[in-house]
């Protein structure tokens, strides 16, 4: 039945062989990997706005200037992630990046905050659009949490189902919201070029503002940057797309750019002539939308593509994720279980703890985008300030054609994210203060996965100092709870591995332990049976110390003790509960004995 239900989700298992057949084209990566930038356009704005409010409607012509600060950015990143792409056509951005040019912890740091920045950006995306969903239709405001939870459920779903498939399904939405919101702007300026939107509505620019501080103006221009999130993710993900992978993936990275920089200067244009504030249950999107068209069936059109783009826009992260936990995996700073391909050729394991993680996320912050956007954003501010830094040591370290040119875009670059990361911590620092605790935790985790991987490494090597004993023989004890066919076929598998067969019995009192010897040497006369009393019941207890003193006794004739457990497996599972299922415990406890064997003969019902 499970088999059958994963089918129904998640389609026919895909064979390695076709894998080269599921790679992207630049106008399918454009929706699966830019859907997270291009959505930021829908609350990018709102949350310089949300700044700027603190001092009045008067300070809103000051969202201009920052916008353009914003754009200048925007540029620097574009250019910046196009060398990345060159220079590393195999992936792994700013973690390969940083790790190769300044230094392993520095990769752990990007690598960290990115796993992080990719849970952020599916809570985020998700809460978004739910917002977005809310503001469409108010009476479902009380249910916000669990719309975003069954959205995360249901994009996970999608991804499991594999790379391309999720890319066709989501190529359309990504491209309605961008179809959607040109008309919007278009449809804006000409009501503004023709006089329908009167200039009283906003203040003009230039207009003195009381209160205003630079502290302020810094704090708006590094929350409008929350809408640049997102734009390192081709560069992680160029494995998935075709060939020739790294030129498709810079022109999907320069097409990207040029949408993000017209959505958003267009959006905050019409928002600065329309005088919108933010409102508590309604997005800046929907409030320019309602002015524009009315509440018609175009606003709902546009309310729809802008929640489907939010919530889509997940997918970003589920594209990413799995990749970037591949790179640390293979490099053992990760579990082994991140380098595991699934049925429809994913990595599954990548996929499933994305979204459990951003489903705890959700819970624990109310799906409220306000409180998650900071940490977000700052998430992805400090990969991106590594990875220019490392470019920067990779050019003056190789110096290859040109290489001046390409220093300068990556010095800028950092310069500007730098500027901005220490803008998001002295302006923001009591939403951002968490990342300086989980974020060294991350790296310590990472250094303990790494530690043990190379313990066992050296442990499983050939050449090891440490060889293993010789084992002259085998002596086996056989736990047996009564005088059954379970136990029959138990000991006669016993009798094939060694002529050293010792049978014990756990009594409980002393009259049926004596009755119990009596019948054994009626029945099993051949093999010795040792009976071990419990006066408080306990069948672990008794067992496992006489296994200590067989196995002490065995060690000083290079003997190992094996332990075989009789286990009996029912017709239907649902049947197990009705059983005693004292074998689980006695084979989990004696599992991490040292020089213990345990092993287990099945025997299965009929009925």
């Amino acid at each position: 039945m499970l088999t059958s239900l994963k089918r129904f989700l998640i389609g026919r298992p895909l064979k390695s062989a076709e894998a080269g057949e599921h790679k992207l084209n630049k106008l399918k990566a454009l929706a699966i990997l830019s859907s997270d930038a291009l959505s930021s356009v829908a609350y990018g704005t709102e949350q310089i706005l949300l700044v700027l409010v603190t001092v009045g409607a008067t300070a809103f012509w000051y969202s201009l200037p920052i916008a353009v600060g914003v754009l200048i950015l925007l540029l620097a990143l574009i250019l910046s992630y196009r060398q990345i792409i060159f220079s590393y056509p195999h992936g792994g951005g700013a973690y390969v990046v940083s790790k190769e040019n300044l230094g392993v912890n520095y990769g752990l740091v990007a690598g960290g905050s990115l796993l992080v920045d990719y849970i952020l950006t599916v809570a985020v995306s998700i809460s978004a659009g739910t917002d977005a969903i809310t503001s469409a239709f108010p009476a479902l405001h009380t249910h916000n949490v669990s719309i975003a939870v069954v959205l995360v459920i249901l994009i996970t779903i999608l991804n499991l189902r594999g790379l391309t498939e999720s890319a066709s399904i989501l190529a359309y939405p990504v491209y309605l919201f961008v179809v959607a919101l040109l008309i919007m702007i278009g449809v804006g300026l000409y009501h503004i070029a023709t006089g329908h939107v009167p200039a009283s509505a906003h203040t003009p620019v230039g207009t003195p503002v009381a209160g205003l501080t630079l502290f302020l103006l810094l704090r708006a221009f590094a929350s409008g940057c929350s809408a640049l999130t997102g734009v390192e993710a081709i560069s992680n993900a160029i494995p998935n797309f075709k060939e020739p992978r790294p030129n498709n993936a810079a022109k999907t990275l320069i097409m990207m750019g040029l949408l993000l920089a017209v959505l958003f200067t267009g959006v905050t244009f019409l928002a600065y002539w329309y005088g919108i504030a933010p409102k508590g249950e309604e997005t800046v999107v929907s409030q320019i939308a309602a002015e524009t068209f009315g509440r018609n069936y175009i606003y709902y059109f546009i309310q729809g593509t802008t929640a489907l783009i939010l919530v889509l826009a997940a997918n970003t992260g589920y594209s990413a994720f799995p990749l970037l936990a591949y790179n640390l995996a293979a490099d053992k700073f990760m579990p082994r279980m991140y380098t595991m391909r699934g049925d429809r050729l994913g990595y599954s394991n990548g996929i499933i703890t994305l979204g459990i993680g951003s489903i705890i996320l959700i819970v624990a912050f109310k799906g409220k985008t306000e409180n998650l956007i900071p940490l977000y954003a700052v998430g992805v501010f400090i990969p991106f300030t590594l990875s220019q830094s490392g470019m920067i040591l990779k050019w003056l370290r190789e110096k290859p054609k040109g290489w001046i040119s390409k220093l300068t875009a990556n010095l800028i670059g950092a310069l500007i994210t730098l500027t901005v990361l220490m803008i998001f911590f002295v302006t923001k620092f009591i939403q951002v203060w968490s990342i300086l605790i989980f974020l060294p935790l991350i790296i310590i985790m990472f250094h303990r996965i790494h530690r043990h991987y190379m313990d066992v490494s050296d442990q499983l090597r050939l050449e090891s100092e440490q060889r293993p004993v010789p084992i002259e023989g085998n002596a086996i004890i056989v736990p047996v709870a009564g005088m059954t066919r379970v136990v029959e076929n138990s000991l006669n598998y016993a009798r094939t591995l060694s002529d050293q067969v010792i049978a014990v019995h756990v009594a409980f009192d002393r009259r049926s332990e004596k009755r119990f010897e009596e019948e054994w040497v009626k029945w099993q006369p051949d093999i010795r049976l040792v009976t071990l009393h419990s006066q408080y019941r306990s069948i672990v207890q008794p067992l496992t110390k006489f296994i200590d003193t067989a196995q002490h006794k065995a060690r000083e004739s290079n003997y190992w003790v094996t332990v075989l457990i009789p286990q009996f497996i029912t017709k239907k599972n649902w049947h197990n509960i009705l059983h005693n299922q004292s074998s689980l415990l006695i084979r989990a406890y004696l599992l991490y004995k040292r020089n213990v064997v345990v092993t287990t003969v099945p025997y299965r019902f009929k009925k």
